[in-house]
């Protein structure tokens, strides 16, 4: 028994006729007839009593038709579900997005791709990047923006910024006026850093320990204008991307250009390579791709 045979059971006792079943279900007078004397077959039953001009039901024939209604309304309201998600009516995103990447470059996006599909439902966390990666590699995220680099045979990915780290020290600070600021200038400093579950945690101290020395961490903290806030009250100096320092006011805190090293800040959009994607995660890979010029 299958679907096709219910359908059939169901517009035959509705039409009260072979004939105008097989036209409302689109097949010949023989096929739907074929079709019930199958499922008779299989089921070694009866389903219609042939008399005269008048279709009638079987004892086992109205057992099946009772159960027949609420099986089609469920088949039709999976179909129709189905054709939602096929045409992106309706589906939802698991996306990761660390706090300084939300916060400087997709408001306008996620936006813009709501307005465009207003039955996709984005659920967004919002954590660090060495966080983010971990959550997209055991499956609990469809989708995150991660900071480069990230393993190639574990992670598809493509580039939406590009960006490189400021120092950030207070306006009296002995180097708040240079253009530009070395690495080594720092050692002695305290530092105020992002804690552990953001990538640019660790990329910092391993780029201080390859220059020869430790970095004595002050502060740690998971936002980045209260990161800004503590190094413009002179309790330490910061590394921030360059975009984000621009939302940071002079007077309260000086953004430098680091130098030798320059640490570049290059954010992508990745997902597992042999993960599940739904039709809504993939329309969102491709619409920020087209989004960031990466088409």
């Amino acid at each position: 028994m299958d679907i096709r045979h219910l359908q059939a059971i169901s517009e035959i006792v509705r039409h009260n006729s072979f004939t105008r079943a097989a036209d409302a279900l689109h097949v010949t007078q023989p096929t739907i007839s074929k079709m019930i004397k199958s499922l008779e077959q299989e089921l070694n039953i009866e389903i219609f009593a042939r008399d005269g001009k008048q279709v009638k039901l079987t004892d086992a024939g109205e057992a099946i038709f009772k159960h027949a209604g609420p099986i089609l309304q469920l088949f039709d309201r999976l179909v129709t579900e189905i054709n939602d998600l096929t045409y992106l009516h309706k589906g939802s995103i698991r996306l990761g997005i660390p706090p300084m990447a939300g916060s400087s470059f997709f408001p306008p996006v996620i936006k813009r791709f709501q307005e465009r599909y207003p039955g996709i439902a984005i659920q967004m966390e919002e954590d660090g990047a060495l966080k983010i990666e971990e959550r997209l590699a055991d499956g609990a995220l469809d989708v995150g923006v991660v900071l480069l680099p990230i393993d190639r045979e574990e992670f598809n990915w493509f580039p939406i910024v590009e960006d490189r780290l400021n120092v950030l020290v207070q306006p009296a600070h002995r180097l708040a006026s240079r253009k530009r600021i070395e690495l080594a200038e720092l050692e002695g400093e305290p530092f105020i850093l992002f804690n552990n579950d953001f990538a640019l945690h660790d990329r910092i101290l391993r780029e201080c320990r390859a220059i020869g020395f430790e970095p004595r961490v002050a502060y740690e903290s998971t936002q980045w204008d209260f990161i800004g806030e503590l190094a413009g009250a002179g309790l330490g100096v910061a590394m921030l991307p360059d975009t984000v320092c621009r939302s940071l006011h002079p007077d309260k805190v000086r953004a430098v250009p680091l130098v030798r090293p320059v640490i570049p800040w290059h954010l992508a959009m990745a997902w597992r390579r042999d993960g599940y994607l739904s039709l809504a995660a993939r329309e969102w890979i491709q619409f920020t791709r087209e989004a960031f010029g990466q088409t």
